[in-house]
């Protein structure tokens, strides 16, 4: 047996544990494991959806190019979460694409299989319908942070954002992802050489200490006042 399959299916934490023996094993049959190094294209815009994506290990962006190819990252996924299914179930193709941050490993469901059990699941139907949901209400609270705040509550939200998603390391104060100057650009709708030059004002005012690629938050509550006041 394919034991990151068994992992992913045997989570309490996820939405498989709400799965029946015979469910469990029709969507064990239809699913394949596929790793992807870090930076590796998982899909691109445009691309056809052939089923539903469950990120195993590893941590992806999904991004959207806009105006003059630059990047907008729109969603970000841990471990145990969903990847693609707006589309998926919209019967659309990928309206944006998605990226490994780092070496990860990307289970597919087969859509037939998965609907199947979607038919004869209520609870399970139930829990991504409310996933989407939370999803949605999220997307509308980001696209008004977005567009709205200053460059510093931006940038102090989405460090929050980061630190929510990902948790931090055993210091319990450095965040878990290490995201490049320009991701983190990306994240939070500035220029790049925005987001550097107001990383390092937050790091003169101690609000958080910068290590390469990781960051340490020092002042929660004063990260979370500048992302208040926008």
């Amino acid at each position: 047996m394919d034991q990151t399959i068994v992992r992913l299916l045997d989570d309490p934490k996820s939405i498989f544990s709400l799965l029946n023996d015979e469910e469990r094993d029709i969507i064990y049959q239809s699913m394949i494991c596929t790793h992807y190094k870090k930076g590796e294209l998982i899909y691109k815009e445009g691309d056809k959806p052939a089923g539903l994506l469950c990120l195993a290990s590893g941590k992806v962006k999904i991004f959207k190019e806009g105006v003059g190819g630059r990047e907008q990252i729109v969603r970000m996924v841990k471990p145990g979460g969903f990847i693609g299914y707006r589309a998926l179930f919209a019967g659309e193709n990928y309206n944006g694409t998605s990226v490994a941050l780092e070496d990860s490993t990307i289970c597919l469901i087969e859509k037939e299989s998965l609907y199947k059990v979607l038919k004869s699941n209520n609870e399970l139907a139930l829990n991504i319908i409310k996933k989407m949901a939370t999803e949605l209400g999220f997307s509308n609270t980001r696209t008004v942070s977005l567009t709205q705040k200053h460059i510093r509550g931006r940038l102090a939200e989405s460090l929050l954002f980061l630190k929510d998603t990902y948790g931090f390391e055993e210091d319990n104060m450095t965040i878990k992802v290490y995201l490049s100057r320009e991701d983190i650009a990306n994240l939070s709708n500035m220029t790049t050489s925005n987001a550097i030059r107001t990383l390092s004002t937050f790091a003169s005012e101690n609000v958080i200490d910068i290590d390469g690629r990781k960051i340490k938050i020092l002042d929660l509550k004063k990260l979370e006042r500048i992302s208040e006041l926008g």
